[in-house]
């Protein structure tokens, strides 16, 4: 299918809430025609070199679909969005930006894998539980939220295997490019693997930036 692409400087992973203040030209005529068009879906995907604003920016092939939720006019053609992350996607083919970014897409479900059992969430769950324990430590902050506060409780158990380990993701304080190897992962297992090199990441530099 061909999409409206909107490139970022972050990784947005699918079931993430996304707000935007829009102000450039080109995506401007993009929020107009989504908008008329009654169709409120549009591509994100990760900016690998550039910037948002300008144009030329480098990009990844592998984002996600995103719908438009709440759209305000403010004035001289700039919009404020707040929208809702779907579906993972993979583009096959990026389109002339003729008015603004668009690419040949399609919607990319994880690949076939060994399931990932009960056991190793739970110990998943536990990892990230220590590590913002571990980072409120470091900031000297005492308070750290409970579990349940902490990982989304009985909402979180009540997802598919996919959308739940895309949640625990959303969990784990890490950089971009480890967010980017945690959307791109082939497979669940994949994913599973990847964001637990995440926290490893993150949990080293915690203890680095501890004073001694």
């Amino acid at each position: 299918m061909e999409l409206p692409m909107f490139p970022l400087e972050w990784v947005l992973l699918p079931g993430e809430e996304l707000s935007l203040r829009i102000f450039e030209l080109r995506y401007t005529v993009l929020v107009g025609d989504l908008m008329r068009s009654g169709d409120p879906r549009f591509g994100v995907v990760l900016i690998a070199r550039g910037r948002e604003v300008g144009g030329g920016e480098q990009r990844n092939d592998v984002g996600a679909m995103a719908s438009i939720t709440q759209c305000a006019e403010l004035g001289s053609g700039r919009y404020a969005l707040r929208c809702l992350t779907g579906e993972r996607i993979r583009v096959r083919d990026w389109l002339a930006d003729d008015p603004y970014p668009r690419a040949i897409v399609e919607v990319w479900p994880d690949e076939p894998s060994e399931p990932v059992s009960d056991k190793q969430f739970s110990a998943l769950e536990d990892r990230i539980v220590a590590l913002h324990k571990r980072m409120a430590q470091a900031r000297r902050q005492w308070v750290v939220p409970g579990r349940n506060s902490l990982l989304g409780g009985r909402r979180l158990r009540s997802l598919d295997p996919v959308q739940r380990l895309y949640s625990l993701a959303c969990r784990v304080p890490m950089g971009e490019a480890d967010r980017y190897a945690v959307l791109a992962a082939p497979s669940l297992s994949d994913r599973m693997a990847a964001l637990h090199e995440a926290i490893e990441t993150v949990a080293a530099r915690v203890e680095f930036d501890i004073p001694r």
